[in-house]
């Protein structure tokens, strides 16, 4: 009895606690209606009673009968309450605080009642959730009918934060890390801006992140997550004007009740929105963002562009996240822009996940995979998910038709598209591609006209950079519904909540590309003259000008024709590179017949002179331009897939300089097909650059017949592995030129570091290595160490951010005593302690050739330091030593300055971020040579 009554004691008085807390909830709870739903439901509360709490008009009020009639239901109903306001905490954030204060635990008879989120917030919340969910979950296969699960199929892509300058700064593991504060450039901005070239994946990335968000599994605290195409923006006319609410809800998912309460909602707590806008790039309008008007008003209608750009700069819901996309090459204004990403498609790695996702079967993998190492070129077009996808496909549909058909036998990135053409053409016929006596042209001959009316679409809108196509635009083409039913062009959807008719779209940009250039090839009312007129200054950014506010006016700018190829938007150059596939002199049979041989022709010959025109003003003319500048990326790019040796060596000759510079250029695997291409009619030997790209080991494999040409060779920052470093080393070896090798930031191992060991020994041209930030550990640094002991000519080594520890230190050491060349050796951040250190240290004494050494980001200390001065009192040949990061307090820093006054060579001695504070570094300032 006793036990009972002490029960009885510890069980908390929820009526008691109602009326002690009773000024607290009145004031408390804003929502009364989730709370009335549940009490209905659970049966504590009749129709009548919840009628009686209605009849009052102020919310307070409604309160207060609440807690009247709860009060005369008894306990129970009253813990039923404190339970709605524990389990609806999307609804009752504010009394969160005061359900802990009461330290509040739900009986065991109240744990299984549910409890329903009624509130009109949290019901449009969920109701995203379910739209998202159900939107996402598949992925458009390349027949509409053949979706499959995005989850089945999705596969990471390499993802890098960029600063201010253009440079990397690391990679993005998850999609969560979008939104976090690593890498943040802005923080007054809200923005973050991804980008990348068609195909990469920019589209799939958002699919993926609303899919997860759909799910629960987004860890950001988003509650609203509104995604639009920025396609969507060229719909709206001149005199369009609308408001942010009504932006959100008729353009995504609209509340099914108290739209404004919701929207109020928003306004007041914007933290909880995210935004996601597709393609930046493909809103045509043409004019300076910079001056679009600033609106502040969430109210107020205004023209789209105008209120999507208020957005981005944070003037309208201030504190909400987004994410814009768009090709590489757009600018946003760094204003607008909190985080730079770029996505550089699939590493060698990701490339063989997403082979095994999309072929389940083991034994076809590794005939694919097969294919693939059998066709470099090939291979390295895989680097872009969207190619890799297309041709998995294309593999797919032959291996089922026609087993004894080979990949490898397709050359180009046009070869490819037409093969997928083909498979398309196909699928309407029974035979499929089991008879393939019938040739790929005939294939085209029989659908010609089919073709020609997606060609005429698909021109139309390239000339006018319309994606987006009414059902108007589809009759007036005269396409079909077996047309549709082909897969070129999938359903776009409704674009607003107020049931307008579907649009349609082609499969991807780069595909309505493909086809207008084939337009612009087969139709032969279309001149030679008129075929190069098209990507020559006569294609308007956008359709008309356009006034967005009282003061902007959009405008178009006047190019060159030549110039106008290589800065256009990309979708032209697309074009321009597809209609150079299809002119190449290896189609001339397969066009023959779809159109008069005569004027293609003619076409192939205006093609290439326009060709040479670019590259005698943009690599002739002014070839310092290259330096850095991606549209040389499209003309290689352009030159290779036309296959003309006499345009090629053109652009050999006109390499006048002595370097070319594709840094930061997004340059892929495939890429390097197409520097080859021009490379290897070179006569003399010159430096390639091509740092921060994603060239990977297929692109490493591509550039084989370069190696002779090449002396300088930057390849840092590329996602190289030991495949790919072998492969390299021994072509260098071959030729022994190679003056300066940068294998900076890849992923080399120990087995990488024995191949660059041979590469040391072996060739004595090769006096500059950049090596840091790989997988190497002590062992492949004992090899790195003792190659550099063997050679005579090695002047500068940069292995910082590895991990050799002491024992490699030991073999650096080693390598140093009386070594007649080493001028430069980086050893930063590699877990060096002080017997590495002291190690270092006398070799030091031993040493008269070492200019400059980096120990910074080790773990030094006094001990380590003293040896140093002990060296310093003896070697006069060092002017620098970098002691940056480690644990050297005054003591230590004592002994190096007292050295320095027996040493009057001495140049630098830098000490900053040691355990020296603020004021021992005051004190010893006065030797102007030690930097604190």
């Amino acid at each position: 009895m006793e036990d009972t009554a002490a029960h009885k004691q510890q069980v908390p008085s929820y009526l008691d606690l109602l009326t002690v807390h009773r000024v607290e909830l009145v004031n408390g709870i804003r929502n009364t209606e989730c709370i009335l739903d549940n009490l209905l439901q659970s049966g504590y509360f009749t129709a009548e009673d919840k009628e009686l709490v209605q009849k009052n008009k102020i919310r307070h009020d409604k309160v207060r009968e609440i807690l009247d009639i709860i009060y005369s239901k008894g306990h129970e109903a009253a813990e039923y309450f404190v339970h709605v306001i524990y389990l609806a905490k999307e609804v009752y954030p504010e009394l969160q605080d005061w359900i802990k204060a009461i330290k509040y635990q739900p009986s065991e008879h109240l744990v299984r009642k549910p409890v329903l989120l009624t509130d009109a917030v949290c019901q449009y919340s969920e109701k995203l959730r379910r739209q998202l969910k159900r939107e996402t979950k598949f992925v458009t296969s390349y027949v509409q009918k053949e979706d499959i699960l995005l989850d089945d199929t999705y596969t990471e892509t390499l993802m890098e934060l960029i600063n201010a300058v253009n440079e990397t700064e690391g990679s993005i593991s998850h999609l969560e890390d979008l939104f976090n504060d690593t890498g943040v450039i802005n923080e007054d901005a809200e923005t973050v801006f991804v980008t990348g070239d068609a195909g990469v994946g920019k589209t799939i990335l958002l699919q993926r992140l609303q899919n997860l968000w759909s799910k629960g599994e987004l860890g950001a605290d988003i509650k609203f997550f509104f995604k639009f195409r920025c396609r969507i923006f060229n719909s709206f006319k001149e005199e369009d004007k609308i408001s942010l609410r009504d932006l959100m809800f008729k353009y995504n998912c609209y509340p099914d009740k108290d739209a404004d309460e919701i929207f109020s909602y928003i306004r007041q707590h914007p933290a909880s929105v995210l935004f996601t806008l597709d393609g930046f790039d493909e809103i045509n309008i043409d004019c300076d963002l910079n001056d679009i008007p600033d609106i502040s008003s969430p109210f107020d209608p205004t023209h789209p562009v105008v209120l999507l750009m208020n957005l981005l700069r944070g003037n309208l819901l201030k504190n909400s996240r987004k994410l814009l996309t768009a090709r590489t090459g757009t600018d946003l204004p760094m204003g607008m822009v909190r985080k730079r990403v770029t996505l550089k498609g699939f590493s060698k790695e990701l490339l063989l996940q997403y082979l095994k996702k999309f072929f389940k079967n083991g034994a076809h993998q590794t005939l694919v995979l097969t294919q693939l190492e059998a066709n470099p070129h090939l291979c390295s077009l895989c680097s872009v998910p969207l190619f890799c996808w297309i041709i998995f496909k294309c593999y797919d549909h032959l291996q089922s038709t026609c087993s004894s058909q080979c990949l490898s036998d397709y050359v180009t990135l046009t070869d490819i598209y037409l093969l997928m053409l083909e498979v398309f053409l196909n699928r309407s016929s029974k035979a499929g591609l089991h008879k393939r006596n019938n040739s790929q042209s005939e294939t085209f001959k029989a659908k010609r006209g089919t073709l020609m009316r997606l060609g005429k679409l698909a021109k139309e809108g390239i000339e006018s950079s319309n994606f987006i196509f009414s059902q108007e635009q589809i009759t007036a083409a005269k396409i079909s519904e077996e047309d549709l039913q082909l897969g070129f062009i999938k359903t776009a959807g409704h674009y607003n909540g107020c049931g307008n008719q579907s649009t349609y779209e082609f499969l991807h940009l780069t595909l309505q590309s493909f086809f207008t250039a084939f337009s612009l090839v087969v139709d032969e009312e279309i001149s030679a003259r008129e075929t190069i007129k098209f990507f020559t200054g006569h294609v308007p950014h956008g359709r008309q000008q356009q006034t967005l506010g009282p003061s902007v006016t959009c405008r178009h700018s006047k190019r060159s024709s030549r110039k106008y190829l290589l800065e256009f938007r990309e979708h032209v150059q697309l074009t321009v590179f597809f209609l150079c596939g299809l002119l190449c002199k290896t189609k001339i049979g397969f066009l023959k017949h779809l159109t008069c041989q005569r004027r293609v022709q003619k076409k192939r010959s205006a093609l290439k002179s326009y060709l040479v025109g670019c590259v005698k003003t943009h690599m002739i003319n002014d070839f310092y331009q290259m330096c850095a500048v991606p549209r040389f990326k499209w003309l290689f790019r352009c030159i290779f897939e036309v296959q003309s040796k006499e345009v090629a060596r053109l652009a050999a000759k006109g390499i006048c300089k002595d370097c070319i510079k594709f840094t930061y250029c997004n340059i892929y695997s495939a890429d390097c097909s197409a520097i080859t291409f021009i490379l290897r009619d070179l006569q003399k030997t010159i430096a390639l650059e091509l740092d921060n790209n994603n060239i990977n080991d297929y692109g490493v494999k591509e550039l084989i017949p370069c190696f002779s040409k090449l002396r300088f060779i930057g390849l840092n920052v590329n996602q190289i592995t030991d495949d790919g470093v072998q492969v390299l080393t021994e072509e260098l070896i071959k030729y022994k030129i190679v003056q300066f090798l940068g294998l900076y930031k890849n992923q080399i191992t120990d087995i990488g570091a024995q191949y660059v060991s041979t590469l040391i020994v072996e060739c004595p041209s090769l006096i500059k290595l950049a090596i840091g930030y790989n997988k190497i550990t002590s062992e492949g640094g004992k090899m790195l160490a003792q190659a550099v002991q063997k050679s005579k000519t090695i002047k500068q080594l940069w292995m910082w951010g590895n991990q050799i520890g002491d024992s490699g230190t030991v073999a650096f050491a080693d390598a140093l005593r009386n070594h007649p060349s080493l001028k430069e050796l980086s050893l930063a951040a590699n877990g060096i302690s002080t017997e590495g250190g002291k190690s270092l240290a006398a070799a030091l004494e031993e040493n008269s050739s070492l200019k400059i050494l980096w120990l910074t980001a080790n773990e030094l200390d006094d001990e380590a330091a003293r040896c140093f001065a002990d060296a310093l009192k003896v070697n006069w040949s060092l002017q620098a030593l970098w002691l940056v990061k480690n644990n050297i307090t005054l003591l230590g820093a004592n002994s190096l300055i007292e050295a320095l006054r027996e040493n009057s060579s001495m140049r630098e001695l830098c000490l900053k971020s040691n355990k020296i504070s603020v004021e021992e570094a005051t004190a010893l300032n006065a030797e102007q040579r030690v930097v604190f």
